[in-house]
């Protein structure tokens, strides 16, 4: 998955840690709302990376990995079945 930026991280913390001790003001709460909504796209972009990069194996060695996946890592050039 793709990393998250350490300083994005650190400052999503702080916000968090703020908010609970003292509270946010209007800006930080739209600072943190933008902070989470990059942080759950690149979250999802990474996850779905890292799901169409799989391949899945029974203990024979056949492949279980779905047709919908196998579909995808072909259009991208992954597979050469």
């Amino acid at each position: 998955m793709a990393e998250q930026p350490k300083e994005r991280l650190d400052r999503i913390n702080e916000l968090a840690k703020k908010d609970r001790s003292v509270g946010l003001t209007p800006e930080e709460k739209i600072e943190r709302q933008q902070l989470r909504e990059a942080y759950l796209k690149d979250f999802r972009a990474g996850l779905r990376d890292q799901i169409e990069h799989t391949q899945v194996f029974d203990k024979k060695g056949k492949e279980l990995t779905s047709k919908k996946v196998q579909k995808i890592q072909r259009e991208h050039g992954w597979r050469k079945d």
